[in-house]
């Protein structure tokens, strides 16, 4: 069998403080094959933003990787020196942040950035970087791409910035795409332009991407596989239609169950009660018992480690089983 592009074994994120160390990701485990997207979802908080900076060194201090591996095509990464992570980032690994404005230089105009960018990772002439940024800003849907090159980010709109940012991210013709809530700030139609830009340079460059976001429309649309991410550690994972359609996890179901239907229009709707716990107050055994309509005393004893149901793994004592056997 053929090395994952991308494995992340048991990693653990943790965050020394003045009252004891909190563990911001305890144990979380998952591959990206070759031209796979796996979408990571999850309330605010649950740790997907997190898990995206961990893979590509960046995360805020004092954070800092406690455990576990990470390895791209095979070779570990989470122990590199910052000069090396700092060329795969930009060479292997392309990243879509939330918002554009944190990524864009302010003071850069989009060319210089985006040139500067090429002949850092490629072996090109101003002439020839200024061809090819005229090029990738075209292939993400940029208006008058030349023209764009001598403006400002402060001069395009949100969903211009964005585009900037696909074609930065692509510059260096990266294996691997790390998006990071890349719709949030947008406009509903232009999240729909920007996930099918972002799916169609996946195919056409047989790229991988980790698209890490709150919506499931937007994971039904566009990932093959997807991650439920809740405090801290993934509860379920598999297919995206199996997932979707048939929840395991009590908390996928909830997640699911909270999404408003065309067929139940005017009906309420559903939501899972209670919040997500801090940081320093993770509770034992299974981290979503206080809020799960299935828990019972072994739950908040023990927890549960992802095991297969049907076609996806969960980890649950009491997983959902309704539904077509595998």
């Amino acid at each position: 069998m053929s090395v994952p592009l991308l494995e992340v074994r048991d990693l653990c994120v943790e965050f020394p403080t003045r009252r004891g160390t909190l563990r911001a990701l305890d144990g979380v485990s998952f591959d990206i094959a070759a031209g796979e997207i796996l979408g990571v979802v999850g309330e605010s908080g649950a740790g997907k933003s997190l898990t995206g900076a961990a893979i590509i060194g960046l995360l805020e201090p004092p954070g800092r990787i406690c455990g576990g591996q990470i390895l791209f095509e095979g070779q570990r990464i989470d122990d590199l020196p910052p000069e090396a992570m700092r060329l795969l980032r930009g060479r292997h690994v392309g990243t879509i942040f939330q918002d554009p404005l944190t990524s864009l230089n302010p003071l850069y105009t989009i060319g210089r950035q985006l040139i500067e960018t090429l002949r850092t990772h490629l072996p090109l002439t101003a002439a020839q970087a200024r061809e090819r940024a005229i090029a990738l800003l075209r292939q993400s849907g940029l208006p008058a791409p030349e023209a764009r090159l001598g403006q400002y980010p402060h001069e395009l709109s949100g969903g211009m910035r964005q585009r900037v940012v696909i074609a930065l991210a692509l510059a260096g013709e990266p294996r691997l795409i790390i998006a990071d809530e890349p719709t949030t700030a947008l406009d509903v139609a232009m999240q729909a332009q920007i996930i099918r830009l972002l799916r169609g340079v996946t195919q056409a460059r047989g790229a991988s991407a980790l698209l890490i976001t709150h919506d499931m429309g937007v994971v039904a649309e566009t990932c093959d596989r997807v991650a439920v991410m809740y405090a801290g550690r993934i509860v379920e994972i598999g297919p995206v239609r199996e997932v979707i359609r048939h929840p395991a996890h009590p908390y996928t179901a909830g997640l699911m169950a909270s999404v408003p239907s065309l067929a139940d229009a005017g009906g309420r709707l559903a939501q899972i009660d209670g919040a997500l716990p801090r940081l320093g107050e993770i509770p034992s055994g299974c981290a979503f018992h206080p809020r799960c309509p299935k828990a019972s005393p072994r739950c908040s004893e023990e927890r549960p480690e992802l095991a297969l149901v049907r076609r996806t793994r969960a980890a649950c004592w009491w997983p959902i089983l309704e539904g077509p056997a595998a």
